[in-house]
């Protein structure tokens, strides 16, 4: 037996000296006399000795120590033990795998079964036999002993926090593949797969039968349809399913949404806008019953509407026109964000933004609005040809709860309510059509509740305060930047260019109610505007207030004010008008005088005295002769040929002298 040891490893075993030096001092007084039972380690200085020099019981810990036992027959090596750590981490890791897979029901199961072998442990670990424990335990659940028996040798070779995953049911405890499974043709499968994964998206039960008919014919192997399904489910990916048969937007929203916080901002730092379909009927102002459309602009920090108007449709008047009540009321954002839209990106308002998706980008074109006011413009995105809604927040003012609920089902519109969609129309669809002024005020008091509601669940609410707190709180500690009147006067609508009376009067015919649908509007500006002709910006909601005058141009002249037909009996007004038309008078003479401080005698003193001209001598004579009832004339033509060639003669004659 060639096995040799050094002091080190003998050192503490089975009672040798702890000590090195004093193992060291027992090993050599072990093979004293017995050289060849000591020798040199290679490569050391250190001394081995021959494990036969030891104790029995010696050698058997440090073989042990190794693996090897010492028999009649020589060293044998022993079995080794499977590595239990190893192995029970596996089973503990499939254990809770299939806990975590298992329903709340199947867990629930488990848990009583635990409880129940959890009983009889404890009784066994109070001195009660292994029988007896399992009757008493049955008796108090009211189980079966059989059953309890069971439970309990299942679990007792395991530690106590693994006995709910064993106890599991053993269908889930141990899911695996059968080995069985129903055969389908790969022809078949492709079929299959090509017909149901396509944008029309048809029924499942369609496509299979379908399947059996061309399996049928091509003599393809099909399971049952729900092992079809099962089949569909295991092997290919939701994603893709979604991405064929619902498109590019479908598949993008199984994306999670990107978290954003907007504690960083401040009130108007940032708004952003949409516009909304209203599901109820409005008699226009041209009398058309229609379904009006709103664009909304809300701020971006508090989620509060700052500003809206409502129009036939989604148009670039409405927006700029919501855009300029907002501004006028609250100041200039910094950054509007909005869909491309052809509405929203229409050149009067952001041309000149590098970005633009909508109409074709020149070099030259005017700037828009947005940008010349210093508004950084931001487009939502465009996902599978639709707009990505995620990007505004204001798209979730207008889902479940939000201003149609304030607006649309409010009392005053009973009777105009459209419904949500085709499907869901109310009893009383089409029973009446709400007047256009009454709309405009339930929009109003809509907007002002929803801003008004507490509690909102937001990150600047806390589930504290309303949109108006909280832009209240932001605002009043904001630096915002306020713009003139000549920047607001930019977002009126431009109209046709006009011609003005010599009484400083100009007509439009821009929905005007009065006059027949015309307005009248006057400045006593525009009486000495020397061009009859002027240009007009204005607000359609506000034409009975006034309206800002440009020359061709562009340049600013004035505001002119509406003027309204009075009654013919009106007195009041009567002397009102006749008192403006005296001081009008009144002042333009005093004008005119301060103006011409010349009399006309002394202007006709300061003139010139005008001198009488000689006559001209004449070369050329007429005479008239009386020819019968004819007159003939006859012209003399002097001679003065002798005369010219006099004068060229002398004008050579100088020439050549100035050459010499």
């Amino acid at each position: 037996m060639e096995f040799w040891v050094s002091v080190k490893e003998c050192v503490g075993v089975c009672g040798f000296p702890q000590a090195e030096s004093n193992a060291r001092k027992k090993l050599e007084d072990l093979v004293c006399g017995r050289s060849e039972l000591r020798r040199k380690r290679a490569g050391t200085k250190a001394f081995e000795y021959h494990i036969s020099v030891l104790p029995p019981e010696v050698r058997a810990e440090l073989l042990a120590g190794r693996g090897l036992i010492e028999t009649s027959s020589g060293l044998i090596t022993l079995p080794r033990e499977p590595e239990r750590v190893a192995a029970d981490d596996l089973d503990r890791q499939r254990l809770w795998s299939a806990w975590e897979k298992a329903t709340g029901e199947q867990r629930l199961h488990a848990e009583r079964r635990t409880k129940a072998a959890a009983l009889v442990a404890e009784l066994m670990a109070s001195g009660v036999g292994n029988r007896k424990a399992i009757t008493l335990a049955a008796k108090q659940l009211q189980i079966s002993e059989g059953t309890l028996r069971n439970l309990y040798y299942k679990v007792k070779d395991f530690s106590p926090d693994l006995w709910g995953p064993v106890l599991l049911d053993r269908r889930v405890r141990e899911k695996r593949v059968t080995g069985r499974s129903a055969e389908i043709s790969d022809d078949a499968w492709q079929f299959f797969l090509g017909d149901y994964l396509r944008n029309e998206a048809p029924f499942f039960s369609k496509c299979y039968e379908r399947l059996e008919i061309a399996a049928e014919t091509h003599g393809w192997t099909i399971p049952a349809e729900r092992t079809l399904r099962r089949k569909l489910e295991r092997e290919v990916d939701p994603r893709i399913v979604v991405a064929t048969r619902e498109g590019e937007n479908a598949l993008a929203q199984m994306h999670p949404s990107q978290q954003r916080t907007v504690a960083q901002l401040h009130a108007m730092e940032w708004i952003n806008g949409d516009g909304y379909q209203h599901n109820v009927f409005v008699r226009w102002f041209n009398g058309e019953i229609i379904r009006p459309k709103t664009w909304f602009w809300q701020d971006v920090h508090s989620r509060k509407i700052v500003g809206w108007r409502a129009d036939v449709s989604e148009n670039s008047d409405s927006i700029r026109l919501s855009l300029m009540d907002t501004l006028k009321t609250y100041g200039k954002p910094q950054h509007i964000t909005i869909d491309n839209t052809r509405a929203a990106a229409n050149k009067w308002l952001s041309g000149g933004v590098p970005n633009r998706y909508r109409f074709k980008v020149r070099e030259d074109d005017p700037m828009g609005i947005i940008p010349l006011l210093g508004i950084k413009l931001h487009w939502t995105g465009v996902i599978g040809g639709k707009g990505w809604g995620q990007a505004k927040p204001v798209e979730r003012a207008f889902g479940v709860g939000g201003l149609g609920e304030y607006i649309d089902k409010h009392p005053a519109l009973a009777g105009a309510f459209a419904g949500e969609n085709v499907s869901s129309k109310p009893e009383n669809y089409g029973s009446r059509a709400v007047d256009v002024e009454t709309f405009m005020e339930i929009i109003s008091e809509g907007v002002a509740m929803f801003n008004r509601k507490t509690q909102r669940k937001t990150e600047m609410c806390r589930g504290e305060l309303s949109f108006d707190q909280a832009f209240e709180q932001s605002y009043s500690q904001a630096v915002i930047t306020r713009l003139t009147e000549e920047q607001i006067r930019q977002f009126m609508l431009p109209a046709e260019s006009v011609r003005v009376k010599p009484t400083g009067e100009f007509t439009m015919e821009s929905g005007g109610s009065l006059f027949g649908r015309k307005n009248t509007y006057w400045s006593e500006q525009l009486v000495s505007h020397r061009s009859r002709k002027i240009t007009v910006r204005f607000d359609p909601r506000n034409l009975h207030s006034e309206v800002a005058c440009y020359d061709l141009d562009g340049r600013f002249l004035c505001m002119a004010e509406c003027r309204a037909a009075v009654a013919f009996g009106d007195t009041e007004a009567g002397r009102e008008h006749n008192r403006a038309r005296r001081e009008m008078m009144r002042s333009t003479k005093k004008a005119a005088k301060a103006l011409n401080r010349m009399t006309a005698i002394e202007v006709n003193d300061l003139l010139p005295k005008t001198e009488h001209a000689e006559l001209p001598e004449r070369h050329v004579v007429e005479r008239v002769f009386n020819m019968g009832n004819t007159v003939r004339r006859v012209e003399e033509i002097q001679d003065t040929q002798t005369e010219n060639d006099v004068i060229f003669q002398t004008f050579v004659n100088k020439a050549k002298q100035s050459q010499k």
